[in-house]
Order: C-alpha cells, then sequence, then structure tokens
C-alpha cells in the first residue's frame, strides 16, 4: 500500500513537472539561483508552528526541527544567508507562489492540486495521521471512541488530517478550524474532543504539553508524502533542491535530524 501510494504521487508530480517545461503551458524559466547568489540570501517560507519539523522554541527563540535544520543546511550548501519569511499554515504555498521567498521547507503535503500551483521536490517524509486528546477528557480515550455520536473532531483546514477524517468519519461531527490561533487551544479548552492532525505535529505537542493524550489510528491511516516546494518555471532550481534532498538522505543528515525530532521512522529513500 506504502509503496502504491508513493508511486501515485510519484507519478502525479512527474506529470505536472513534464507539463510545466512543454508545450504552450510552459512557464519561462528563472534563474532563480543567479538572483539568489546576486543577494546573497536563501529566502524560506516556513510555518512556524509545526512541531518537529518547524516551530519556533519559545524558550530560545530559535527556529527548531526537521526543516529548520534541512533549511539551514541547504544555505549552507549554496553558500548563502538564510532569511526566514515566516507564514499562516494554509498560506505558505501562496506566499511562495506569490515570490516572498525561494522555497518553501514546511512539511507540505504533495497534492494533484498543490502540485498545479508549485513544483513539488521528490518526497522526503511519509506520515500518517493521530489524534490529540486532553488526558483530563474521559469522552475520547482511544482512535476507536472517536467515530461516535456528539464527539467533535477538529482538523485544520486544506490538512491532510481534513481529507482523511472527511472520508472517514460517520458519526462524530467534523470541526473545520480556519482561526489564527494555536488548534490545539479547541481540545484544551473543551471545545472539541480531539484534534486529528499529522504526526510530526501530533507527536511534537505531546512532548511540550503534559496534558496531551496521543490517539494512534489504524497503521498509515491518512498517510501522505511531504516535500519541498519552489515556484514553477525553474527546472535548475527544482534540480538543485533534489540534488540536496538526494544527498542529504545519502550522507545521512535528514535521517539525524529526523532523529533528534524522534520521527526517523518516516524518511522517504
Amino acid at each position: 500500500m506504502r509503496t502504491l501510494l508513493l508511486n501515485t504521487i510519484a507519478a502525479i508530480v512527474a506529470g505536472v513537472a513534464a507539463f510545466g517545461t512543454g508545450g504552450v503551458a510552459a512557464q519561462p524559466q528563472e534563474d532563480r539561483l543567479a538572483a539568489m547568489r546576486a543577494r546573497g540570501e536563501l529566502r524560506v517560507c516556513a510555518w512556524t508552528g509545526f512541531y518537529g519539523m518547524s516551530w519556533r522554541n519559545p524558550r530560545s527563540g530559535e527556529l527548531e526541527g526537521v526543516d529548520a535544520d534541512m533549511a539551514r543546511a541547504l544555505a549552507q550548501r549554496l553558500g548563502l544567508r538564510q532569511v526566514l519569511v515566516p507564514t499562516a499554515q494554509v498560506g505558505m504555498l501562496a506566499q511562495l507562489e506569490a515570490g516572498a521567498c525561494d522555497i518553501a521547507m514546511s512539511g507540505a503535503v504533495i497534492t494533484p492540486e498543490r502540485a498545479q500551483q508549485v513544483a513539488f521536490t521528490k518526497p522526503y517524509f511519509s506520515t500518517p495521521v493521530l489524534g490529540v486528546a486532553n488526558r483530563a477528557s474521559a469522552r475520547v480515550r482511544d482512535w476507536q471512541s472517536i467515530d461516535r455520536p456528539g464527539v467533535l473532531v477538529a482538523v485544520a483546514e486544506g490538512s491532510q488530517a481534513e481529507a482523511a477524517m472527511r472520508n472517514s468519519l460517520r458519526r462524530a461531527e467534523l470541526t473545520v478550524l480556519r482561526a489564527a490561533r494555536p488548534r490545539e487551544v479547541e481540545v484544551l479548552s473543551g471545545r472539541v474532543d480531539v484534534l486529528v492532525a499529522s504526526l510530526p505535529y501530533a507527536r511534537g505537542l505531546a512532548e511540550q504539553e503534559g496534558w496531551v493524550r496521543l490517539l494512534e489510528a489504524p497503521p498509515r491511516f491518512g498517510e501522505a508524502l511531504m516535500a519541498y516546494a519552489v515556484p514553477r518555471g525553474d527546472a535548475a532550481w527544482l534540480a538543485e533542491v533534489n540534488n540536496f534532498l538526494a544527498a542529504a538522505k545519502s550522507d545521512g543528515s535528514l535521517a539525524r535530524a529526523a532523529e533528534r525530532q524522534g520521527l526517523q521512522g518516516l524518511v522517504v529513500y
């Protein structure tokens, strides 16, 4: 099943990339690498609330996580200064498309719709979803107790969890969170019974907050592929980032970054 998922998404991305580099629909090539070197900066769009991937530690003020480590490594490889462009989760790819940054490095999930908007690298993570509940609540104590009448299930707008739960819930009520405040506040306050989120986010939140109870979903439930995203129309820049990813997988630096966050089992080779 996992191999099928990988092959299907890879085919989608490859097809979109081919469509974007030939024929009447092709976009003009841009020499983004030359522009970055001219200004001496790599501008990175990232959602700074993504636990495990790109979250700002309130104690140190530093950005931490797998993608934060990889962004620093990419800038170092290019000999450029990294400039962080903080974004909202939902608006990250729109910011990239608008030219606010050179690359989005914050756990972007590959979808056919997004592949029409931006160019994705080869995937580096494959992640399922988990449930996040409050330890103080007795309403939802495991995954099997989620889909019951009266249970309020929250997902972030546009997330992999939204699609997964829309397709699976039959009796519980689904709430799509569009507010700017941290989504876990809805669980802590009791306004919802459970939040369903990607495994990196859920595990990272559990490490930071003692009130969190993680609910293990069935194996690979809601599994999705994560990749980095660059603007369409620059094959050289996309190839450069793919070469960086290949090297990070080969030399173990990606695996070590994942291990520091307890996410080593998610790396896609």
